[in-house]
C-alpha cells in the first residue's frame, strides 16, 4: 500500500464541493488553505513560535496558529496568577496579552514563517470594526488564513462575548469578511446553549471554516484564603478533561455546516485526535499538550499516519465524519 494521503483543504466547498449556502456574506471567492496533513498547533501555548524554536520539527505540521493579536498591545492579567493546574487539565486567564498588530507584523510573523508551513493569524477586538481593522492589516501579509477569536468581550453590548450569540458572531465574521480575501476561521466557544446555530450563523456570514472548542468557563478557589487562585477570578479550562465535551460539540457542528470543522480540546495523542476526525473534523489542533511535550503535535501526526496504514485507509478524507452511530436501540 502506498503512503496514505493526509492532505486537507480548509475552505468553502472543501467538505462537499458545493457552493456556499444562500445568504453567505462572502465578499469574493477565497482560496482554500491546502494543508499537507490535518494536524495544527492551536493558538495560545505555541505563542508566536519564537520560544519553541528548535524544540521539534514544527514545519512538518499542517499549520501553526499563532497567539491572538489585537490592534494595540495589551498587558493582560497579572503574570503571577494567570494559570492553575486542575485534575486532567488547567485553567488559565491570560487576558489576551500580546504585542499588537504593528510589532506582530514586523517582529513576530517573520519568525513563524521561517518554520516553512502554513501560518494562521488569530485576531481579536472589542468591536466588529476592530476585527475588520485587524483583518485588513493582515490582508497583504504572508498568513494563510485568519482565525477570529470571537470569545472576547463585545464592549458595545455590556461585555458579553461575541461568540455566545449568533447575531453578534455573524456581525464579527461579516465585518472581517468585508476586509480581507484570506480564508476566515471562526473560533467557537462551548459556553453556549446551541453551538451548531452559532456555527451556521458564522457560515452564512462568510466564514470559510470553524474551529472548536475554545476553553470551558471555570473557577479554582484556594480554600485556605477563600480567594480565587486566578487574578481574573475565573478562566478557561483546557486539557484532557474537556475532550469528550469537545468531541460532542464537533459532531454537532459538523452535522450543521458544510464548511470544514477544526477540532480541538484535550488532544494528547493520536487516538484523541482521531476521535475528532471520525466525529467530523477535517483537521485537529493541539494546544495544552505542548506544555508537557513540545513535540506533541508531531507525535499525533505520526500516530494518525500509522493508524491509516494499519487500517489500510487510503486518504484522511475517508475517515472524516465516518462515525458509526448506534441506532435508537443501541445496536451498531
Amino acid at each position: 500500500m502506498t503512503a496514505p494521503d493526509l492532505t486537507v483543504h480548509i475552505g468553502r466547498g472543501a467538505r462537499t464541493g458545493e457552493a456556499p449556502p444562500p445568504g453567505s456574506g462572502s465578499r469574493r471567492a477565497t482560496p482554500a488553505m491546502l494543508m499537507k496533513n490535518p494536524v495544527m498547533l492551536a493558538s495560545g501555548v505555541f505563542g508566536y513560535g519564537d520560544e519553541f524554536m528548535g524544540l521539534a520539527p514544527y514545519g512538518e505540521l499542517g499549520a501553526l496558529v499563532l497567539k491572538t493579536v489585537t490592534l494595540e498591545p495589551r498587558l493582560g492579567n497579572p503574570p503571577a496568577s494567570r494559570t492553575a493546574e486542575t485534575p486532567s487539565g488547567m485553567v488559565n486567564a491570560i487576558g489576551l496579552e500580546n504585542v499588537g498588530m504593528e510589532a506582530f507584523l514586523r517582529d513576530k510573523l517573520p519568525v513563524a514563517l521561517s518554520y516553512g508551513t502554513h501560518v494562521v493569524a488569530s485576531i481579536a477586538g472589542d468591536t466588529p470594526e476592530e476585527f475588520a481593522a485587524c483583518a485588513r492589516a493582515l490582508d497583504e501579509a504572508h498568513v494563510s488564513a485568519i482565525e477570529l477569536n470571537i470569545s472576547c468581550p463585545n464592549v458595545k453590548h455590556g461585555g458579553m462575548a461575541f461568540g455566545v450569540e449568533a447575531g453578534a458572531s455573524a456581525e464579527v465574521v461579516s465585518a472581517a469578511r468585508g476586509a480581507t480575501g484570506k480564508p476566515l476561521i471562526a473560533k467557537l466557544t462551548p459556553n453556549v446553549s446551541d453551538i451548531a446555530a452559532i456555527a451556521s450563523a458564522c457560515e452564512r456570514a462568510g466564514a470559510d471554516a470553524v474551529s472548536l472548542i475554545n476553553t470551558l468557563s471555570a473557577m479554582v478557589i484556594d480554600v485556605e484564603t477563600r480567594r480565587p487562585i486566578l487574578a481574573a477570578n475565573t478562566g478557561g479550562l483546557s486539557g484532557p478533561a474537556i475532550r469528550p465535551v469537545a468531541v460532542c460539540r464537533v459532531f454537532q457542528v459538523a452535522q450543521a455546516v458544510r464548511i470544514p470543522v477544526i477540532g480541538m480540546g484535550g488532544i494528547w495523542n493520536a487516538s484523541d485526535a482521531l476521535e475528532f476526525i471520525v466525529a467530523g473534523a477535517s483537521a485537529v489542533a493541539v494546544g495544552t499538550a505542548l506544555y508537557a511535550d513540545p513535540a506533541a503535535g508531531n507525535r499525533v501526526l505520526a500516530g494518525i499516519q500509522g493508524y491509516l496504514e494499519r487500517h489500510q485507509i487510503a486518504s484522511i478524507g475517508d475517515l472524516i465524519g465516518s462515525v458509526r452511530l448506534h441506532d435508537h436501540y443501541g445496536v451498531s
